[in-house]
């Protein structure tokens, strides 16, 4: 039996949060959603999901923090940066993290789809 690649998103944004992993499940991956970094950080302590969806801006902790915070674990999640703010500064930082990519808001549901699939095969 195949296993069901789970992705995470870290969005404040309820609205936002809800339509992604909407999204998530109609394209057939299990999703588990997280309102700040620091409660995914929390709750991932068992293992990282297959994928990462996470916005830029956040309470807290920010995205990029986040893909810090996660390669000082050693660990290696494909990571796609989500943000209504786009500027040459945050992509360029994004990427040169490890991010797979950095799409702004709101976010092509293909585009997301695509990278997907680049991130979990």
């Amino acid at each position: 039996m195949k296993r069901i690649p789970m992705i995470a998103i870290v969005e404040d944004d309820d609205a936002v949060r809800q339509a992604l992993a909407s999204l998530m499940r109609s394209l057939g991956y299990a999703v588990s959603g997280y309102a700040s970094a620091e409660a995914f950080l929390d709750r991932v302590e068992a293992g990282m999901p297959d994928a990462l969806i996470t916005d830029l801006q956040l309470p807290g902790m920010s995205g990029t923090d986040l893909q810090r915070v996660i390669a000082a674990r050693k660990c290696d999640v494909p990571t796609i940066v989500m943000t209504a703010f786009p500027s040459e500064q945050t992509r360029t930082l994004a990427l040169q993290q490890g991010a797979l990519a950095f799409l702004s808001k709101p976010a092509d549901g293909n585009a997301i789809a695509e990278c997907l699939r680049r991130a979990v095969g």
